[in-house]
């Protein structure tokens, strides 16, 4: 079987050298990555109060209602909150690059689209 990766840059353009993947790349990290960070040391910080700061945590705030419930809660909102902002962001910045990827790769003839020269001619026959 031959290796469509292989065969197809020696004669076409790759998708990777395309500008609007490298930008739909370095758009999904300038999102993805800070966002995870965030979230990391928000649960970390989380995980260390918990641990290390029990007096802080035991604070009641209302009722029997205490400082780690709520911090726990927040774990919650804060993670619908980024899957939130994820989906916002995906759909005005990374669909629109996506959708103009795809159709480049569906409209490039069989050899371009990844099959090697003998593959092609068979499929076109």
């Amino acid at each position: 079987m031959i290796d469509p990766a292989v065969s197809s840059r020696r004669d076409t353009p790759w998708i990777g050298d395309d500008p609007r993947f490298t930008e739909l790349r370095a758009s999904y990290r300038r999102f993805v990555f800070p966002v995870t960070a965030a979230f990391l040391l928000w649960f970390l910080a989380y995980v260390l109060c918990s641990a290390y700061a029990r007096g802080f945590m035991a604070t009641k705030v209302a009722g029997n209602v205490n400082v780690a419930l709520v911090f726990g809660l927040l774990q919650f909102v804060s993670t619908f909150g980024i899957a939130l902002a994820y989906g916002r962001f995906a759909a005005r910045r990374l669909d629109p690059l996506a959708a103009a990827l795809r159709d480049v790769t569906a409209n490039r003839p069989a050899a371009a689209a990844g099959r090697g020269t003998r593959e092609a001619t068979e499929v076109q026959a």
